[in-house]
């Protein structure tokens, strides 16, 4: 049998098409007709595996999140099989996820316009969020609790994967000295501790999301059980 004249559509490989799209364009990049030029198709092929734009976004965010790692959230494993309490080792199985939930959208920053407003509804979001709380509430926190530093680690992660906070700032230090000598010396500063020009240690804002992600849990392993 020869080759179909017309690629084989499935949702996922329209996701990835819209994933493309949007990380190459921007979120206002994302229409069904884009998406359809994209795979060589006419934009009404997608319908039969798509309802609409909406049910794109949903397939899209069920990409991007699969990109997640929850190892680190799993509760550790005893000897005798079982599940077990993973006492302090908690605070670096969320470290380690949010550096992962970090990398997924720093691959990916012009989803986050596309999502961060958006209801939760792909499965694997929802499946992520399960096991983040899951993980708090094997720490002690309350589902309260765990609700809240849930929230924060969203705001903490998307902002600093939205934001670079140096990239603000294209000026050599000394030019802002005269109206700014604080700014100036702060970023001087910061130059130096990533090591220089070409200095391979990290940058301020990796080490700016670092500082932030240890007050949080510092923060959560200080609140009353």
């Amino acid at each position: 049998m020869g080759r179909p004249s017309r690629p084989l559509l499935s949702r996922e490989s329209i996701a990835r098409a819209a994933l493309d799209a949007v990380d190459e364009q921007g979120a206002d990049g994302l229409t069904m007709r884009a998406v359809a030029d994209r795979l060589g198709v006419k934009a009404a092929s997608l319908y039969n595996h798509v309802s609409g734009k909406d049910e794109l976004i949903d397939a899209l965010a069920e990409l991007v999140n699969a990109e997640i790692d929850l190892g680190p959230l799993a509760p550790a494993a005893d000897p005798a099989g079982g599940a077990a309490d993973r006492g302090n080792d908690w605070r670096a199985g969320v470290a380690a996820y949010a550096r992962g939930y970090r990398a997924a959208f720093l691959r990916h920053p012009h989803t986050i316009a596309l999502l961060a407003r958006r209801r939760v509804g792909a499965e694997r979001q929802l499946l992520g969020y399960d096991t983040l709380l899951a993980a708090l509430g094997r720490a002690g926190l309350t589902p309260g609790d765990a609700a809240e530093a849930a929230a924060a680690l969203d705001y903490l992660v998307l902002g600093s994967a939205l934001e670079t906070f140096t990239a603000g700032f294209a000026r050599p230090a000394a030019e802002y000295r005269p109206g700014y000598p604080a700014l100036a010396g702060a970023l001087e500063a910061s130059a130096e501790r990533s090591g220089g020009p070409g200095g391979d240690a990290p940058g301020l804002d990796e080490r700016g999301f670092e500082l932030a992600l240890r007050l949080l849990l510092d923060g959560l392993a200080a609140r009353p059980s």
